[in-house]
């Protein structure tokens, strides 16, 4: 998943970040309200989390904001406000869950995989093409009884072209889906990652199924049964 994360605390931020990140999500991370609105009318995500008190706008307005403009991913709100009220105030602006701080990262964990499942964009934990598969939890990719786990990148580029089979996808297309917002990767670090898949699924002989349509990008081109 793409997950957007806005956290003005660095010593919140960091360690949500890395769990996310561990388990093959993108996540965009900003410190600050005003920061935050500007990347959701521009980004597309799986889930946000958003943290209730931020500088320039607060979590319940980005939330107010997110809702207002048509978007529906889910909304996990983070607050140190446990009054009901509070409570009340955070689900009517759009929020669909909340974690009182100091967050748990197993909770948090936990329900980040509830609302992954409320995204208009979940296909299930599994994706397949053909006769390989995705193991969305494990990091994992299958064919005939043979698996391979992938680095974070890989599986990430491997989610991506599951999610588009046999469409041409351009190297601005997977730069802008798969490096996180800020990040800027090297000119030539969509054909390294390329590469990189196609010899971590050497073992499942589907290697050539990743094609490069030249002059353009990449495209996941299964066999027809």
């Amino acid at each position: 998943m793409r997950i957007l994360l806005v956290e003005d605390d660095p010593e919140q931020l960091e360690p949500l970040y890395a769990a996310l990140s561990q388990l093959g999500h993108i996540v965009d991370s900003v410190e600050d309200g005003t920061t935050a609105q500007w990347i959701i009318n521009e980004k597309d995500y799986d889930l946000l989390i958003l943290d209730w008190l931020l500088p320039g706008k607060s979590g319940v307005e980005l939330c107010r904001h997110y809702r207002k403009a048509g978007k529906t991913a889910p909304v996990l709100m983070l607050t140190a406000k446990d009054a009901t009220l509070d409570k009340v105030t955070g689900l009517d602006a759009g929020a669909d869950d909340y974690l009182i701080k100091p967050v748990d990262l197993v909770e948090l964990l936990a329900r980040v995989r509830a609302l992954g499942r409320r995204s208009p964009l979940y296909q299930g934990d599994i994706l397949r093409a053909a006769d390989l598969s995705l193991n969305l939890a494990q990091m994992s990719a299958e064919r005939e009884g043979i698996s391979v786990n992938l680095s974070n990148r890989e599986f990430q580029l491997l989610e991506y072209l599951l999610r588009h089979p046999q469409q041409v996808l351009t190297r601005d297309q997977i730069e802008l889906s798969l490096w996180e917002w800020g990040d800027e990767p090297e000119s030539n670090a969509v054909t390294t990652l390329v590469k990189r898949l196609r010899q971590r699924l050497q073992p499942l002989a589907v290697e050539d199924w990743v094609e490069t349509v030249y002059g353009v990008g990449y495209r996941l081109n299964p066999p027809a049964r």
